[in-house]
């Protein structure tokens, strides 16, 4: 459960929606093209944890995909049923859920991780993906990431005490690339890692658009970590008799194709 949210705060009140709007345009944009890109699957069941109440039905649409959503708010995933963008779903906390091993081809996490590490370590959370993903398939996380700028200052805010006041809540904790890709790992994982963004949904809309550019270089190893916005893809291991097509800490150079390789350090 997310700690309550007090809209009357210092960047809320300098942000407009149509500003807004033009970052989420992109995020969408980027989320789609990179999971289209390296995600390896194209049909399957997906289980959405923390789903609230945009689930990521955009990334894995109907009728390719089967989703299923889990939230502590029961009122939340009935309103998705009723709506019709979950299939199925359950009233769960990450990290005690009550599904079968190997039950999804996919466990996304989608801006949910960031309010779970208020509450204490992720670890838990990966481990659990491993468990409920089939081999082959593959936690997706996106979130917002510590190393960028605006990570850096929410961090401070978080640190002084100073987080409501500043951003509406003291839960957003932005995340740190090294510690998303060592959980992954440590759960038995291949993660690799990718910049979603890198602009800032509260720039002027011409700013934002001219660093809508340097998203394209954003699965680049050195400037992946680097990323308004983070996304982690992290593969179970294929089954015994299947060909490895993922590789463990790693993302692929955008301009050489998924030929090429470089480590994240």
């Amino acid at each position: 459960m997310s700690e309550p949210y007090e809209p009357d705060n210092l960047l809320d009140r300098h942000s407009d929606a149509a500003t807004l709007q033009v970052h989420y345009d992109q995020e969408y944009r980027r989320e789609h093209a990179l999971l289209e890109r390296r995600l390896g699957l194209v049909r399957g069941e997906v289980l959405s944890v923390g789903c609230g109440w945009h689930p990521g039905r955009h990334l894995f649409p109907r009728p390719a995909w089967r989703m299923t959503g889990a939230d502590v708010n029961p009122a939340m995933v009935e309103h998705l049923l009723e709506a019709g963008e979950l299939d199925a779903g359950v009233e769960g906390k990450a990290g005690s859920l009550p599904f079968e091993p190997r039950s999804f081809d996919v466990v996304l996490y989608r801006l949910v991780l960031h309010h779970i590490a208020f509450q204490g370590p992720l670890g838990p959370c990966f481990d659990e993906a491993a468990r409920l993903l089939r081999p082959g398939g593959a936690l997706v996380a996106i979130e917002p990431g510590l190393w960028h700028p605006v990570g850096a200052g929410l961090e401070l805010a978080n640190r002084a005490g100073l987080g409501t006041r500043v951003h509406g809540t003291p839960d957003d904790v932005p995340l740190s690339p090294r510690v998303l890709l060592r959980d992954a790992l440590a759960a038995g994982l291949e993660p690799e890692l990718h910049a979603v963004t890198f602009g800032w949904r509260r720039l002027p809309p011409a700013a934002q658009r001219a660093l809508h550019h340097l998203d394209a270089l954003g699965s680049r190893p050195r400037l992946a970590p680097f990323g308004h916005t983070l996304m982690l893809i992290a593969h179970s291991p294929p089954a015994a008799d299947s060909p490895s097509t993922t590789g463990s800490y790693w993302a692929r150079d955008e301009r050489s194709g998924p030929g090429t390789s470089a480590r994240i350090r």
